[in-house]
């Protein structure tokens, strides 16, 4: 099987995002000390790059989420986006959660085209905009929409149509099929490979499914816990659209679940 590797960062000049030793440390109570969350995690994405996060529980997954997403302040190291440290939340970054956080007020091409209001263009721009990633998406007949009438299959599409709607440099999901049924979910992998490689968008995806990680990746970034750490950076050579009854599959899953179950 190819490629597992302890080191395939690239230098931050090379990547699109790169996380450089970066740790977290949430103060003790009057019970305990302090915890050591994250130590020293250092990896990199390339430009167009599709990366997955996968991990045990309490490895510290959506806490370095939110440290790249400039959400929550790392203790120590730093996160380059094109070069330029992240310091907080930016427009060259889109955000998609396991929860849609759509408006309910507003209709689903209001939702998509929230971002572009804070923009410099015009009015006609931003509309030609929304109706781009609504067809992007599947989901031009359902702009007049509310939210309240959607699946969560399609509220997710909204989300991550929205994410796009400012052009960010990097697109950046946390478990975001995760409250959706089996099914859905297989259908909103395709459909998000379908839209990574129609816009060549740097992708860090954050998941607990192992499978769903294979189908995806270029590469698995595997943690390990105690303290939130990389292990192991998988490279995955099979070709797109990737078979779950393959024998490269099933052997890459039992790899990276390998590496999860190891211990300290």
């Amino acid at each position: 099987m190819a490629g597992v590797n302890g080191d395939s960062s690239l230098a931050p000049a090379e990547a699109s995002v790169a996380l450089d030793g970066v740790g977290k440390t949430y103060p003790g109570d009057g019970d305990g000390g302090a915890v050591r969350a994250l130590d020293d995690v250092s990896f990199s994405v390339a430009d167009g790059e599709f990366v997955c996060l996968v991990g045990p529980s309490g490895c510290g997954k959506t806490t370095l989420f939110r440290i790249a997403a400039g959400l929550t302040e790392a203790t120590d190291g730093r996160v380059l986006l094109d070069g330029t440290e992240v310091t907080g939340p930016t427009t060259d970054m889109g955000v998609v959660f396991q929860e849609y956080h759509l408006f309910p007020w507003l209709t689903v091409a209001e939702n998509v085209g929230f971002g572009l209001e804070r923009s410099d263009r015009s009015p006609a721009e931003q509309e030609a905009r929304v109706d781009e990633m609504l067809d992007l998406v599947g989901l031009t007949e359902f702009r007049d929409a509310y939210p309240k009438s959607l699946s969560g299959g399609m509220k997710q599409r909204v989300a991550i149509a929205r994410s796009l709607a400012v052009d960010p440099s990097l697109l950046l999901l946390d478990e975001p099929f995760g409250a959706v049924d089996a099914q859905t979910r297989e259908m909103l992998q395709r459909e998000l490979l379908d839209v990574w490689a129609s816009t060549g968008k740097t992708v860090l995806f954050v998941t607990h499914d192992v499978a769903e990680a294979v189908t995806l990746a270029d590469r698995i970034v595997v943690m390990a816990a105690d303290p939130g750490r990389v292990r192991e950076i998988v490279d995955v050579d099979v070709e797109r659209p990737r078979e779950r009854g393959n024998a490269a599959f099933a052997e890459y899953v039992g790899r990276v679940r390998e590496l999860i179950g190891a211990g300290p």
